[in-house]
């Protein structure tokens, strides 16, 4: 075994060791102190032996097995229950069905989301109908921890298709081309984003360049399924010149959606300052602004870019949207277009498929037979920059550029598990000679 794979098990066994004696603590808490200590150690060393026997087994190419992180999962809420119990005062069915929802939440897929709560409550329901009938209070701990094993396992059941894989394990970039390699420093992600990673690449720094396109040329992308040739001069204008528009967007949003992005932005994208969509057109009034910055090698004076960052923010306090690298690579004889979306210590990768449409647009689509297209999370590891990827299998979204009454359109829809869930409407229109963003 390599050193960089002992270091890595023995990462994850101390991490493990740290969850299981929270949780262990937390399960015995109501015994005393002294039960508290001891589960601590118990929950410790149990969680860290499940870990290494689960590494063990562990094939190329796989994620850990469904036992096993079947129980990470219920150690690492059994805290979360016994805060509730203790703090909040919540009883068997506030703790599991709070603990449901949240397995449902990251499960992703709208059956789940359904399953998680319901599920919950009715774990929930028969815990409490036990202490009714022997009078033996369930610890909150207790609770929390089996109604997440038990919804995990529910759904393992239920929904058997996989959501994830593990695509590669500490690599280089190189071997995964259609991954960004670009991750965040820090917590926030934001405007300053390209200005910040400029200075850990090296290179030429240029804010708000004038004059440049998300791709330096349509021709890069040519293949069976797409001939620049075809597409019409606005359309390839719009891609090659992007900062010679400005975009109004008109974000859709399914209804059953709604509830779970507005908690997702509230807890995540605003803090993260990345991924940040409008919920209505109301926002967008607000004035979006677009710019782009780019990385050039220090001293070069061809023009060359190596990293364009495009930057969308809100007007009146550029407020981050979104911030998305974008990178072109052929590979069979195909151009590919990947978009990166930096966060922390990672990067989550769109990789699309460009095709003609018969009007002379342009369709970048990640549905595709092929084995590049598809969306990728990856951790880059800041010491070596190597990279574990994960498919995210079922998110899945669709672009077509075009042209109809003179007026250069673009719809962006998204979906997951075959799922609606957003379209963003956008109109280009042409900025004035020298207009500012």
């Amino acid at each position: 075994m390599n050193s960089g794979v002992t270091d890595k098990r023995g990462g994850s066994a101390v991490a493990s060791a740290l969850i299981g004696a929270a949780a262990g603590a937390a399960l015995a808490a109501h015994r005393g102190a002294r039960a508290a200590g001891i589960g601590a150690i118990a929950g410790a060393a149990g969680l860290a032996a499940s870990d290494r026997v689960a590494r063990s087994r562990q094939r190329p190419g796989e994620i850990p097995p469904l036992w096993s992180r079947m129980v990470a999962s219920a150690a690492l809420v059994a805290p979360v229950g016994w805060a509730a119990g203790r703090v909040a005062g919540a009883g068997p069915v506030a703790v599991a069905t709070g603990i449901g929802a949240l397995g449902g939440l990251l499960g992703i897929r709208p059956q789940k989301v359904l399953l998680g709560p319901l599920f919950g409550a009715a774990v929930g329901g028969v815990l409490a109908a036990r202490e009714r009938r022997t009078g033996r209070e369930v610890p909150a701990a207790v609770v929390a921890a089996g109604a997440m094993f038990g919804y995990r396992a529910a759904s393992a059941l239920v929904f058997r298709d996989a959501q994830v894989s593990l695509l590669a394990e500490r690599v280089p970039a190189a071997d995964l081309p259609f991954v960004v390699p670009h991750a965040a420093r820090s917590r926030y992600v934001g405007t300053g984003y390209v200005r910040q990673l400029a200075d850990v690449v090296g290179g030429r720094y240029l804010a708000d360049a004038p004059d440049v396109g998300i791709v330096a040329s349509l021709d890069e992308l040519a293949g069976p399924d797409f001939d620049p040739a075809a597409v019409d001069s606005r359309v390839r204008e719009f891609y090659e010149h992007t900062t010679r528009f400005r975009l109004d967007i008109v974000p859709e949003w399914r209804m059953w959606v709604r509830p779970g992005y507005l908690l997702y932005r509230t807890v995540i994208a605003r803090p993260l300052g990345q991924a940040n969509v409008p919920m209505n057109q109301r926002e967008t009034q607000r004035g979006i602004r677009s710019r782009i910055d780019t990385i050039s090698p220090g001293g070069d004076d061809r023009g060359v870019i190596t990293v364009r960052g495009w930057i969308r923010s809100f007007t009146d306090t550029d407020e981050p949207i979104y911030v998305g690298i974008y990178t072109t690579y052929r590979h069979g004889g195909r151009g590919y277009v990947s978009v990166g979306f930096p966060v922390p210590q990672g990067s989550f990768t769109a990789t699309l498929l460009p095709r003609n449409r018969p009007d002379g647009g342009l369709t970048l689509t990640s549905r595709s037979d092929l084995d590049q297209p598809g969306h990728y999370l990856a951790y880059i590891d800041p010491a070596t920059a190597e990279m574990t990827a994960l498919a995210v299998h079922g998110f899945a979204e669709h672009l077509d550029v075009y042209v109809r009454d003179g007026q250069l359109r673009a719809e962006h829809a998204f979906s997951v598990f075959g799922l609606p869930f957003l379209v963003l409407h956008y109109r280009m229109y042409r900025k004035p000679p020298m207009s500012a963003n």
